[in-house]
Parts: structure tokens; C-alpha cells; sequence
């Protein structure tokens, strides 16, 4: 069964960048999304690829901000994060696409660990 590894969490001061990695422990070509969590708050979506890399979804709440990318050959989907703000404080989680509506966490499965991004006020 596929694992998700993501990583390239860490501490970035409002305003900053992050580059957000998911590293799958197969070649298999899926579909990804990336999911967040805060504390105390429901898990989110920030953003989707497709197998082919197109099109992909990104979050109102991050659009303009965030791009996801995906690289076949290394077996990896990235999370470029720019213009960081306090609200983006979250544990990041990827996780493969099963089928349905993009944004439905329920759609989802093989969830990593997930990496701490946090960005104080």
C-alpha cells in the first residue's frame, strides 16, 4: 500500500515562504491533495493535482498564494506557500484522491503524518 511522507514544515514569520513536500513510497501515478488542520479547528482543503497535473484546485483561502505542483519522476507532489499569514498555522497533511467531489476530505485516503507549519502573530 502506498505511504505519504510529507515534510519542509517549520517556523516562518508572517509574510514568509515554505516549500511543503509529499514524498509517496511507490512510483504510482495519482491524484493528491493537501489537507490542513488548526487546532481546535475541522481539517481543510487547500488544494488538489490531478494525475496528468492539470487542472488543479487551490482553496479561496489560499488561492494566489499557495501552488501545488507535482513531480511524476520523483514520486513527489509540492505545496509552494508565499505571503504566509498567521491564519495559515496548521498541521499539513497530503493524502491520494479516491474518486468525487475534490474538496471532500471523505474522498481521500492514505493520509501522512502530516508537517507543522507555524507562523506567529
Amino acid at each position: 500500500q502506498v505511504q505519504l511522507v510529507e515534510s519542509g514544515g517549520g517556523l516562518v514569520q508572517a509574510g514568509g515562504s515554505l516549500r511543503l513536500s509529499c514524498t509517496a513510497s511507490e512510483r504510482a501515478v495519482r491524484s493528491v491533495g493537501w489537507f490542513r488542520q488548526a487546532p481546535g479547528k475541522e481539517r481543510e482543503f487547500v488544494a488538489h493535482i490531478p494525475w496528468s497535473g492539470s487542472p488543479a484546485y487551490h482553496a479561496n483561502s489560499v488561492k494566489g498564494r499557495f501552488a501545488i505542483s507535482r513531480d511524476n519522476a520523483e514520486n513527489s507532489v509540492s505545496l509552494q506557500m508565499n505571503s504566509l499569514k498567521p491564519e495559515d498555522t496548521a498541521v499539513y497533511s497530503c493524502t491520494i484522491y479516491s474518486g468525487g467531489n475534490v474538496y471532500d476530505a471523505m474522498k481521500y485516503w492514505g493520509w501522512g503524518k502530516g508537517t507543522l507549519v507555524t507562523v506567529p502573530s
